[in-house]
């Protein structure tokens, strides 16, 4: 069992978080170009190199694997396997379902869009919006690469459930109404699935990779950069006297600082990590972090198209309210979690 216990520890630190690349780059920086490793601009410089090339491997792993999964369950199979379940059963499975698909809340919109036409529940197409850009695989593995996987199991629940529960309080208040009229208007009318190659697939799945980088390589980039600042320029006390984990409230703060914002969840998860390590708890830089990603102002406003305003903010307001429970959660058990 302990040699076992090693393997998976030893795979996980060498595929997941990499710490070959972070010795390569670490020998190339100190020891041939002779930067100090305690010098600030040293660790900074490291910090970067190390956490953009390692998110760009995983990410061209992890998107073209999805990818490949997903041509097996286009849209037209997906709402057909939905359409035949209801109740709590088709909102698990629609929040399962919003592990596999798009990156962000506003790739989400068009298929939430596709599944509101094709007639199925607001509730169950409510639990896919909001699981779709908090708990989606590529950034459960990469939460995992850099922090370790009891963090990431908890999220993973806590990202479910609220994704469930959310979904079972709209259906339960009958939101259909404030849909806006184009979108049910346009029945999908049903259409014969096609059978595709293995080879239509790879191809499909390597087009993805490289639309998902064009969409999302600014962020990451500007992401790690802002997390290479806070972890070597900005003092520990300026960030812990705003977010430290002994401010009850820090949560609430980290939450709607990050509404405004827009990124990928690729690019704060860099700085969830930074602050983590200057003292911010655990369940205040998640919450940041889920804010920043489920709850930018970009992917309001194009929701604020398809719905009316009382359904919008029914939806902000369990968002909201969810991410900062789980916030508080995080930092309740950051200890248990983190040891």
């Amino acid at each position: 069992m302990e040699n076992i216990t090693n393997l998976f520890k030893w795979l996980n630190s060498q595929l997941l978080r990499m710490d070959w690349l972070s010795d390569l780059i670490a020998f190339l920086l100190f020891k041939l170009f002779g930067l100090n490793k305690e010098d600030r601009v040293g660790a900074s410089i490291h910090f970067f190199i190390y956490d953009v090339i390692k998110i760009f491997i995983l990410l061209t792993v992890l998107i073209f694997t999805i990818t490949y999964i997903q041509s097996y369950f286009p849209p037209e199979r997906t709402r057909k396997i939905l359409g035949r379940m209801s109740g709590l059963k088709a909102k698990i499975f629609a929040a399962l379902l919003g592990t596999i698909t798009p990156f962000c809340s506003c790739s989400s919109i068009p298929l939430f869009i596709g599944f509101t036409r094709s007639g199925l529940p607001v509730g169950v197409t409510f639990s896919f919006l909001i699981s779709s850009p908090l708990v989606d695989l590529a950034s459960v593995i990469l939460l995992a690469s850099i922090f370790n996987w009891k963090i990431t199991a908890a999220y993973v629940v806590l990202g479910l459930i609220l994704s469930v529960l959310g979904g079972l309080l709209i259906g339960q208040m009958k939101m259909e109404a404030y849909i806006e009229g184009f979108v049910t208007a346009n029945k999908i009318l049903d259409s014969e699935f096609t059978q595709l190659t293995t080879q239509v697939r790879i191809d499909f799945a390597k087009d993805q990779v490289i639309d998902v980088f064009k969409r999302v390589w600014i962020y990451i980039i500007g992401g790690v950069a802002i997390g290479a600042a806070i972890h070597n320029w900005i003092p520990q006390e300026v960030i812990t006297s705003f977010l430290g984990e002994k401010n009850w409230w820090s949560v609430i703060v980290a939450t709607i600082l990050g509404i405004p914002m827009y990124a990928d969840i690729f690019g704060t998860l860099p700085i969830a990590e930074a602050l983590v390590k200057k003292g911010v708890g655990l369940g205040t830089a998640l919450s940041f972090m889920m804010a920043v990603t489920a709850l930018s102002l970009p992917s309001l406003i194009m929701l604020k198209k398809v719905i009316k305003m009382p359904l919008m903010v029914l939806f902000v307001g369990i968002l909201t309210f969810g991410i900062m429970t789980i916030g508080f959660l995080f930092n309740a058990f950051n200890y248990f979690l983190i040891n």
